[in-house]
Order: structure tokens, then sequence, then C-alpha cells
């Protein structure tokens, strides 16, 4: 009698256990990226669009936002200085494209030579700009334009050369943040390089010496088609960054002489925040993502990226 009337329990146990554990596993994929989902949606997406909206008002920070629509858009364009900025901007995007990635490039290919003694040393050393203080770059370089007593002018009048006034120039004020760009972030750049040439078969490279190509050849025909992902990637954030820059021109030149340095990251800086026009900085924001967007879609499109062979 109490075996019949405990079997029909003892059998719907197993079943409630199952359907628990199913509800348990559907929901732990759930558990595990909320912590992600959270800090994006507070600390990204909400301030994201938050600045979207302020963009289209004129806010200091303590009085009440004024709608104003897209007059802080209008002021953007017709400010000289901001035309300037992005001038500017675009200067040090073009030589970061086109001399830090190459040259990153023609770094990593050479740290991946086997041959090469203490490559280890030389991967740290290139790679230690990127961790060293803002304000030891700047104590350094700083002495190293100096206009009286720098090594660079030192140099040039040790061979009868003119000195330069490396950072009260505009032009070449231009260029010496041009060559902090290229020693800082060069190394940065070559280890992704170097990742994607590690993760090439040597297999490939050992039929092509077979078949007589030498390193020039493997180079162009294997290595560089193969990395064609992480140059498209390397190329992605460099444009990002270089539409970031801030920490370069104002360590060295606070955006002078005249803002022949000064980058829209640091007219975001100036104009947005230093006095207190959230609408206006926000503005500045709003573009400088529609510009990152726009060029990392076509650098993806001409990557082909988007084609499904």
């Amino acid at each position: 009698m109490s075996a019949e009337t405990t079997t029909p329990l003892a059998q719907s146990r197993p079943a409630s256990n199952a359907r628990w554990f199913q509800r348990q596993a559907k929901l732990a994929p759930y558990l595990f990226t909320a912590p992600f989902f959270i800090l994006f949606t507070v600390f990204f997406l909400l301030p994201s669009i938050a600045a979207i909206i302020l963009s289209f008002y004129k806010w200091n920070g303590i009085s009440s936002p004024e709608f104003i629509g897209i007059r802080n858009f209008q002021r953007i364009f017709a400010d000289g200085d901001f035309w300037q900025a992005a001038s500017n901007t675009a200067i040090y995007m073009f030589a970061s494209l086109f001399v830090v990635v190459p040259l990153a490039l023609v770094l990593a290919a050479l740290l991946n030579n086997k041959s090469l003694g203490l490559r280890g040393m030389w991967r740290s050393a290139y790679f230690t700009p990127v961790v060293t203080s803002t304000v030891a770059i700047a104590l350094v370089f700083g002495l190293l334009y100096s206009t009286d007593y720098g090594l660079l002018n030192a140099i040039l009048q040790a061979v009868g050369l003119p000195r330069i006034n490396w950072l009260g120039d505009g032009t070449w004020a231009k260029v010496s943040i041009i060559i902090l760009l290229v020693w800082r972030w060069t190394g940065y750049q070559m280890i992704y390089f170097l990742a994607g040439m590690q993760s090439i078969s040597q297999e490939l490279y050992e039929a092509a010496m077979i078949d007589g190509a030498n390193d020039r050849q493997q180079f162009i025909s294997i290595t560089i088609p193969l990395l064609r992902p992480v140059i498209l990637y390397v190329s992605i954030i460099v444009i990002i960054g270089s539409l970031q820059i801030f920490d370069e021109p104002f360590i060295l030149t606070s955006g002078g002489p005249a803002n022949a340095t000064l980058s829209v990251a640091q007219y975001l800086y100036i104009h947005g925040i230093a006095n207190l026009r959230f609408g206006l900085g926000s503005a500045v924001g709003l573009m400088i993502f529609v510009v990152v967007f726009t060029l990392s879609a076509l650098q993806m499109r001409a990557f082909g990226i988007f084609r499904e062979d």
C-alpha cells in the first residue's frame, strides 16, 4: 500500500529536477554575461545616448539644459579653430597610417626572423615607449626639441646646419608631434603584426622556399595576404587613435603655436569641458564618432570584409 502511494511521488521528483536543471542551463549564460552588459550599458551605452541628446542642448553643467537644435553644429562648422584642429588631426592620421603602420610591419618582420639574436630584448625595447610615463616623455622630448640646448639642434650645428625652432614654428611643431607619435606607437602596433606572423604556418614558407621564392617574395606573396585581417584591425585602431590624439600635442606644445598643433580632442577639451560648454563638446564627440564609423566601414569594405567569399 505504501509502495503504491510513494511511487508516483518518487517518479515526479526526477522530472521536476530535470526541468529545474533545464531552466538553470538556459539562465546560466545570461547570468555570466550580465555583468558585462550591465557595465556596458551604465558606462558606455547610456552616456553615449545622453551625449547625443546633449549635443542639441546648451548646458554648462549647472543651469537647466536649453534646447538649441543644431546651433552647436553650426557654431562648430563656423569656427576656424575647429577646421585648424581637423586639418592637424588629418595630418596626424595620415602620418600614422603611412609611417607608423608600415614601419611597425617591417619591424615585426625583422623581429620574427629566427636568426635575430636577443629578440626578447628588442621586443621589450620597442614596446617600452607605450608604458612610459607621459611626464617623462614631456621632459625628455622637451629637452630634445629645445632651441637653445636641445640635442637635435646640437647635432644640426655640429654638421654645419642651422638650428630649428622645433616647437615654436608651426610646420616644425607638427613634425615634432609626428616624430613623437612614431616613437611612441610603432612598437605597440608592431605587437599585433608580430602575433599575426607567428600564427602563419611555417609549412607555407617551406613550400615557397622549395619553389625557389626568396624572402622578399615570401613576404609579399604569403605574409602580406595572410596578415590582411591584422592590417585591417591595426588600420582601424590607428584611425580611431589618431582622431583621439590628445597627449602628444598637449605635453609638447599645448596646441600651439597659434593652434598649429591643435587636435580635435584638444578642441573638444578646451571648448567643451574647460569652458563648460558640454553641449558643444558632445556635438564634437558625435562628429568624431561619425567620422570614425564612416572611415572604418570604408576600410572594411576596401579589404573585402563584407564579401561572402
